[in-house]
């Protein structure tokens, strides 16, 4: 029997959308088999990337988060796609897919990975809390002006304040602040492009010691460790339980992914017809920015069934199963799933993703990135479990890196 082994992230959307497509694939292919390994997101990242688990074939795919693939191409554990891409196309590729899930797939001329879920950060809103004919005379009365999705994180904090309701179990808002390698740079990311700063100097060394950066840090200690108008829970929360605690409806907006304002439509949800998405806030006169970091399915290395693999990818990647993940919650990362007029009648946030993606900013390539994600999960650690000064955190943490020799490209 022929069989494939492939470790993905254990969250239910993900496992749910491959269970399928692994099984409509078996069909259409009798006498394969594929497994399924589901695990941690600490536990993907070593077993397949630092372990060697794609460079030594003991899985043949992988699904990836794209600030993985730098290191994991630099250890020569990804197979290169455009080989197979050559010889057995996909079909409309690259084409059928916006340029801004392809760039970040690409070294050189080699292909890491095909894209299989994107959903780029935007605001993500409870439209039934701030239609609410009361809600909405209330905020005039207090802040003179129209209750509506704010636009600076100013307008963000008040608004967040406005709709805490403890007794009743709602926080204006919600921040993933586990230390988990992810989030926490992504939501300081966010803050500094948000304020006009950046990560990085021009030599691609990160710089943290700046006045934007210590603006952006001091606004999220604040705001996270404030449950009159923050989830108590956000240090404790990783991306999807943080998204979990939104669609529950215990918190009125955030700042996350697209795919937690789909899933709000799928069937169930006490959401569903209530969510709408707008951009991120700015402050200081700044240009609305979003993040883009999508997973990815890369084929390893190792792997002794190549051409079996690439047939999976193949078919993954096809314009019926881009769609078809969508109905586990899953965001589709074709072009023409997102233009779907069915889908969007169905997931009206849909209508906006694309220009969302199109837009949004990726985070510095390179194979330090895991190393880098670290040392800003170390500073947001600090600052929510410390009284340390902002600015000493953020010292400490430029040492580091320099004594690490950090850059990117």
């Amino acid at each position: 029997m022929n069989s494939l082994r492939i470790i993905l992230r254990n969250y239910s959307d993900f496992e749910n959308a491959l269970a399928e497509e692994a099984r409509l694939f078996e069909a259409h292919h009798p006498g394969t088999k594929i497994e399924l390994v589901s695990v941690g997101i600490h536990e993907l990242y070593k077993s397949a990337v630092t372990e060697g688990g794609l460079r030594d074939g003991h899985f043949d795919l992988a699904l990836l988060v794209t600030d993985w693939l730098a290191e994991a191409h630099a250890a020569r554990a990804l197979e290169d796609l455009h080989h197979w891409q050559q010889l057995i196309p996909l079909h409309d590729w690259p084409a059928g897919w916006p340029s801004s899930l392809v760039q970040p797939l690409l070294f050189g001329d080699h292909l890491s990975s095909i894209p299989w879920h994107d959903g780029p950060e935007c605001l993500v809103y409870r439209t039934d809390l701030f239609a609410d004919p009361a809600m909405r005379e209330e905020f005039h009365a207090q802040f003179f002006r129209d209750l509506a999705p704010p636009s600076t994180w100013e307008e963000f904090e008040q608004t967040a304040r406005f709709f805490t309701n403890q007794s009743k179990g709602r926080y204006g808002t919600v921040f993933a602040a586990f230390p988990d390698g992810h989030n926490t740079l992504y939501d300081f990311a966010l803050q500094l492009w948000s304020r006009g700063g950046e990560l990085t100097d021009s030599t691609g060394r990160p710089f943290l010691t700046t006045p934007v950066a210590l603006s952006a840090l001091e606004f999220y200690r604040r705001i996270v460790g404030d449950p009159s108008l923050c989830h108590p829970r956000s240090p404790q929360l990783d991306s999807t339980q943080s998204g979990d605690l939104f669609l529950a409806g215990e918190v009125a907006m955030m700042a996350n992914w697209f795919g937690f304002a789909a899933r709000s439509a799928c069937e169930g949800s006490p959401l569903a017809g209530k969510v709408a998405i707008a951009p991120i806030p700015t402050a200081n006169g700044a240009p609305p920015v979003s993040l883009s970091v999508f997973w990815a399915l890369a084929m390893g290395r190792g792997s002794r069934r190549k051409e079996l693999a690439w047939q999976f990818l193949r078919y993954v990647a096809s314009p019926e199963r881009d769609l078809g993940i969508t109905s586990h919650g899953a965001v589709g990362v074709r072009l023409s799933t997102w233009r779907n007029p069915t889908l969007q009648a169905r997931i009206p946030v849909y209508r906006e993703v694309e220009a969302i993606s199109l837009g949004a900013r990726h985070l510095p390539s390179g194979p330090a990135m895991a190393s880098f994600a670290s040392i800003v999960d170390h500073v947001i650690t600090r600052a929510l479990t410390t009284s340390e000064p902002s600015a000493a955190i953020l010292e400490s943490a430029q040492r580091e890196i320099d004594s690490k020799g950090i850059r990117f490209s």
